[in-house]
């Protein structure tokens, strides 16, 4: 079931055609947009300020995402938020990409449309400019993002809002089969 904690007078609140897997955490003041979806085991923890996630996104198992005091933390639309990838007290503008394992911390801006590289850290209060692929720790542009890149953010976030399906339990309560269909290539 998930975990779902008010703190400080703050309970997370959640759109209504959102999903949050059943072992995924929510505290305090945390906002999930429309068709968004929190995957197993993602932690979500606005104890000490605002977490809000925007429409279309997906964080995905394992995530730790984090807010400090003078640092809340944004997540735009369309933002594919790839496995045990920590996003601590930033911003990242809509259409992007955070690979796995990949580090955002305190006051970095992601632009729109860039590709965070797996394992890539970007430091605090570093600014990464619209359409960039970043790479390495820490994190530098090592490119611009080209056309077929940007067209794989988009597609990536719409297959996990497509994916969800296979997760949501039937009207009377019955789980789905699961199966997946060939070609969808969302990790």
């Amino acid at each position: 079931m998930t975990t779902s904690i008010t703190i400080n007078g703050h309970t997370p609140t959640v759109a209504a055609t959102a999903w949050v897997a059943p072992n995924a955490t929510l505290i305090g003041d945390a906002h999930l947009g429309e068709e968004t979806s929190l995957w197993y085991n993602a932690v979500v923890r606005a104890d000490a300020n605002r977490i809000t996630i925007g429409s279309r996104t997906n964080i995905q198992d394992g995530c730790v995402l984090h807010a400090d005091p003078g640092a809340p933390l944004t997540i735009g639309s369309g933002v594919s938020v790839g496995h045990n990838a920590v996003l601590h007290g930033c911003t990242i503008d809509d259409d992007v990409l955070i690979g796995m394992g990949a580090i955002v911390m305190n006051h970095a801006r992601i632009g729109r449309g860039t590709i965070i590289a797996a394992g890539a850290l970007v430091s605090e209060s570093v600014v990464i400019e619209p359409n960039s692929l970043v790479a390495g720790i820490p994190g530098k542009v090592r490119r611009s993002c080209n056309p077929d890149e940007l067209e794989q953010i988009r597609c990536n976030a719409d297959n996990y809002v497509k994916r969800v399906a296979h997760y949501t339990p039937h009207p009377d309560g019955s789980c789905p089969s699961i199966v997946i269909p060939k070609g969808d290539v969302a990790g």
